[in-house]
């Protein structure tokens, strides 16, 4: 299975879009970091505790289940919900979710609805570790780590030192080609 991203391409993906987030935002105030379970929640605090490394002051972190709001639910194994968990409101927040591969867009979408169960941001930006293309519906991503073209035969394997002591990107064929 060939890597695409070792532990290096990694953290500097995350700094390059902490960069790119105070650019946009001019700073860090009000900006609340969501991060998707499993490893966008991951993500979220790798990014959270880079921002705060740049700017000196704290950046908050959610972690959202999308669970109950995936179109799919039927179609996927079932699976215990983790529990969703904003520390701060969101209202008045500008809100970046964090996940780590985007592909349909069909994720981004629950976690749009699961975050709008939550309150109403004055904006929400999206932040991928990866992009793969072959979107079904019209969701992009503000942020981009590395974008990676893929087959559709392929799967996007992303491991983080936590939950998975380490870190890296790895491309792999799907069992079914």
């Amino acid at each position: 299975m060939p890597q695409v991203m070792n532990g290096e391409d990694m953290r500097r993906a995350v700094h390059r879009i902490s960069h790119e987030i105070l650019e946009t935002h001019r700073g860090a105030e009000g900006l609340v970091l969501v991060g998707i379970h499993t490893r966008g929640a991951h993500l979220a605090h790798w990014l959270a505790e880079t921002l705060e490394r740049f700017e000196g002051s704290p950046v908050p972190v959610g972690e959202l289940d999308i669970t109950s709001h995936r179109d799919d639910r039927d179609l996927r194994h079932p699976r215990r919900p983790k529990e969703s968990h904003v520390p701060v409101a969101i209202r008045g927040s500008h809100v970046i979710l964090v996940d780590d591969v985007l592909y349909t867009g069909r994720t981004v979408r629950a976690a749009l609805d699961a975050l709008a169960e939550l309150g109403r941001a004055d904006s929400t930006e999206l932040a991928v570790l990866v992009d793969r293309g072959h979107r079904e519906l019209p969701i992009r991503a503000d942020y981009v780590g590395k974008n990676i073209p893929t087959s559709r035969d392929e799967t996007v394997r992303v491991r983080l030192e936590v939950p998975d002591g380490e870190n890296g990107v790895w491309l792999q064929r799907s069992e079914a080609a």
